[in-house]
């Protein structure tokens, strides 16, 4: 009962700082949005329209882009508009469709769709879903204009209104995707869900590492000493210790996953699974760091370049799908890897905490032996 007081005292000291309640709670969601929106596969592109005027065929081929799946339409309200909107990159990319587009058209001449991109591999794309709903629109304009040729039809409009009719029943081409061997970011993977458990895991051991000031702290204000003039055993204050740094790194995690799942849509897996891992890791980089170092200055600038040092191994920067092999190999010699690859379980592949049970090990091997090192410290530096 002991032990769990002084967990909450350490909790209590922790939200006295109100910096503290921004690098623990805030700034990471701020780091979820920045990175999903930056680097997230999963969301829609965005696709600018200028359709000012073009009239009826017009608004046709902008509701067609509309219909195509995965794409957002942003209207834009002139092409000045729209190249400021692609260079800034609110926009992947932007189509002007000219006034007078719609008599144009119904007249037999020629009108020039513009297309406006970066150069990159997604304005690529999109080019070519571009293309296909102009052709599309086009085999209906052709089909029309061959019916007022042949006769079968008293006008242009109504020989559009037939093949538009007609162009349903006909026999489409049809597509089939498969994907050879195992995909890198399933197809079920959420724009910030991968930005999401990754700066979980991140904040998680910088809180924990961060911590060891706390810990430093409570030895040279001569607190312990006193809380072991009660009758107090070592092995509570450890404890205490210890769980103080748990408890702070599980409430931390809770407002990630909570506010993450409310504002940006992360879809988490199985509570128990998420629970487990984020126990056992938080346990890995509870309280080692703060009994090797004698003053808070030394430990601020070793915890934080260790922490994000540790971070960029272990995947929490970039995908450890996106490693080569030898340096995946070398990341799981991080508590953070084993984090990222019990998510990606998780979360991608909807895994229960029995799918993840290798990782879990790992995690689990990683707390005893730092915890039973920071134990032996603790204890050393407490009772010397």
């Amino acid at each position: 009962m002991k032990a769990l007081w002084i967990a909450v005292g350490d909790l209590r000291r922790m939200f006295r700082a109100r910096a503290n309640i921004f690098f623990v709670f805030i700034f990471p969601m701020l780091l979820i949005l920045v990175l999903g929106a930056t680097f997230g596969g999963a969301g829609d592109a965005r696709l600018g329209v200028v359709s000012t005027g073009s009239g009826p065929l017009g608004t046709a081929l902008t509701r067609q882009l509309q219909r195509t799946p995965h794409l957002q339409v942003v209207p834009v309200t002139g092409a000045a508009a729209l190249l400021t909107q692609v260079e800034r990159g609110n926009v992947e990319a932007g189509i002007v469709i000219p006034p007078g587009y719609d008599r144009a058209v119904r007249a037999g001449h020629p009108v020039v769709v513009r297309y406006l991109a970066r150069p990159d591999q997604t304005s690529q794309q999109l080019g070519e879903t571009v293309r296909g709903a102009v052709a599309r629109q086009a085999a209906l304009l052709g089909a029309a204009r061959f019916a007022v040729a042949e006769r079968s039809a008293p006008g242009f409009g109504a020989a559009l209104t037939r093949a538009e009719q007609v162009a349903p029943r006909v026999p489409a081409v049809s597509v089939t995707e498969t994907t050879a061997g195992r995909a890198l970011f399933p197809s079920s993977l959420g724009q910030f869900d991968e930005g999401a458990w990754s700066q979980l895991l991140l904040f998680l051991f910088l809180i924990a590492l961060t911590g060891a000031a706390a810990i430093i702290e409570t030895r040279r204000l001569g607190v312990a000493r006193r809380m072991l003039a009660t009758p107090t055993a070592p092995g509570t204050v450890i404890a205490g210790a210890t769980l103080g740094r748990v408890l702070i790194a599980c409430v931390q995690a809770l407002v990630i996953i909570l506010g993450s799942a409310l504002f940006f849509g992360v879809r988490w897996g199985q509570p128990a699974g998420v629970a487990a891992v984020v126990i056992l890791y938080a346990c890995a980089g509870a309280v080692l760091v703060g009994t090797l170092f004698r003053n808070e200055s030394q430990a601020a600038g070793v915890t934080l370049l260790l922490g994000l040092g540790l971070g960029a191994l272990g995947g929490c920067m970039v995908p450890l799908e996106l490693f080569p092999p030898t340096m995946r190999r070398i990341a799981h010699l991080t508590p953070q890897a084993w984090g990222n690859d019990a998510f990606n379980r998780l979360v991608a592949h909807g895994a229960s905490i029995t799918g993840i049970l290798p990782q879990l090990g790992a995690l689990a091997l990683f707390a005893a032996v730092l915890l039973s090192l920071a134990a032996w410290r603790l204890r050393r530096v407490l009772v010397a």
